[in-house]
């Protein structure tokens, strides 16, 4: 086996004096792939800087494209194996793909007796329905059945294909963690060998057998960072949500719950701790920033958010982003009417390493 060398600009007389300026010097070793750590100063920052900018899609701007790109592009041999769009961050290069660092949202539609071929990938992904109806996500061959306002999840390396069984078409808004893993440089993709993974599971088993809150089948109790639940409900989610109205709830962020593994009471996946929060009519919250970043969808209702000075103002469907270490804080523009706010966030990556971080933007305080 040959052995592999190491190759270096050759050196001068000039390389070896002690006439060089510190520029020269600086010069000459950059072009030896070294780096004079000296003139960096990354590890140094007070403040966390990202090229990350708040941004809000507007559902209906959104909801238009997609349809035209459903009369555009079909499902299947003749087109794409999936119809969907990336929300791109402003502040990332048109090459890049993400709506924070970690993140990428998208929004994706299937209609018809249309299918979506299987595949996995290492990236995690999940899907909050939008709209529409008769349409089912099979996930490691479990059949999850899609209604508006529900939570799915397809957690790293499962294989997931999606099919309809109505001609309304169904929207939902993707959300996954490709900027993060494709900076680890552990991205794989694999192709199911047929188009769509057959059911190796009852429809809904996963929630006949894991949403009973706080009770689950003897035997199953594992330390899988995955949650064994594959599918959230809206109604059982909404009904916890309205159970909360009459406490004071969080300063920074209403009425508020997270969405949870029930083998370890952990994020709901390894990279994605994913919530629900509510504000009550006239609701405002205090400004508080953090290390994560999120991407939010308006669930129900309108008001804005504030983050670093930006207003953003959202109304049903919309989804908008908040990046690491932004200060923000929300309202509720009705007198009369709850908002609701679903989120996706970073958190337990930061979490696990350790660098996880909370502060009140007025005090300083950190939590």
């Amino acid at each position: 086996m040959a052995k592999a060398t190491q190759e270096h600009p050759p050196s001068t007389e000039r390389d070896l004096s002690e006439g060089l300026t510190l520029p020269e010097f600086e010069e000459l070793v950059r072009g030896e792939y070294l780096y004079p750590l000296w003139v960096a100063r990354v590890n140094r920052a007070t403040e966390l800087r990202t090229p990350i900018k708040p941004h809000l899609w507007s559902w209906k701007h959104l909801r238009r494209r997609m349809f035209q790109i459903g009369e555009l592009i079909p499902l299947g041999k003749e087109g794409a194996d999936r119809r969907a769009l990336t929300l791109r961050n402003p502040g990332l290069p048109i090459t890049r793909m993400g709506t924070t660092h970690t993140l990428v949202a998208a929004v994706q539609m299937i209609h018809g007796t249309e299918v979506a071929p299987s595949h996995r990938h290492t990236p995690a992904a999940l899907r909050l329905i939008k709209e529409g109806k008769g349409a089912c996500t099979v996930v490691n061959g479990e059949p999850e059945s899609m209604e508006k306002g529900d939570l799915l999840l397809t957690p790293s390396w499962y294989w997931h294909g999606h099919f309809s069984e109505h001609d309304e078409p169904m929207l939902w808004m993707d959300g996954l963690d490709v900027p993060l893993v494709l900076s680890l440089g552990a991205n794989f993709y694999e192709d199911y060998p047929s188009k769509l993974q057959p059911a190796q599971a009852p429809r809904d088993e996963s929630i006949r057998r894991f949403s009973a809150g706080g009770l689950l089948p003897v035997g199953e109790r594992t330390s899988s960072p995955n949650s064994p639940l594959l599918n959230y409900r809206w109604s059982r989610t909404e009904e916890k949500l309205m159970q909360l109205t009459d406490r004071d709830g969080s300063p920074f962020d209403g009425v508020a719950l997270q969405f949870t593994n029930p083998f370890t009471g952990g994020p709901v996946m390894p990279t994605i701790d994913c919530s629900i929060q509510l504000f009550r009519p006239g609701e405002k919250t205090r400004a508080h920033r953090h290390t994560s970043s999120i991407v939010y969808n308006v669930v129900r209702g309108s008001g804005s958010t504030v983050v670093d000075g930006q207003r953003l103002e959202w109304t049903e469907g919309d989804i908008f982003c908040v990046p690491t270490w932004a200060c923000h804080h929300h309202a509720n523009a009705s007198e009369s009417e709850d908002a609701i706010l679903f989120s996706m966030n970073d958190s337990p990556v930061l979490q696990a390493l350790g660098m996880y971080r909370e502060t009140s933007c007025e005090e300083g305080e950190t939590h």
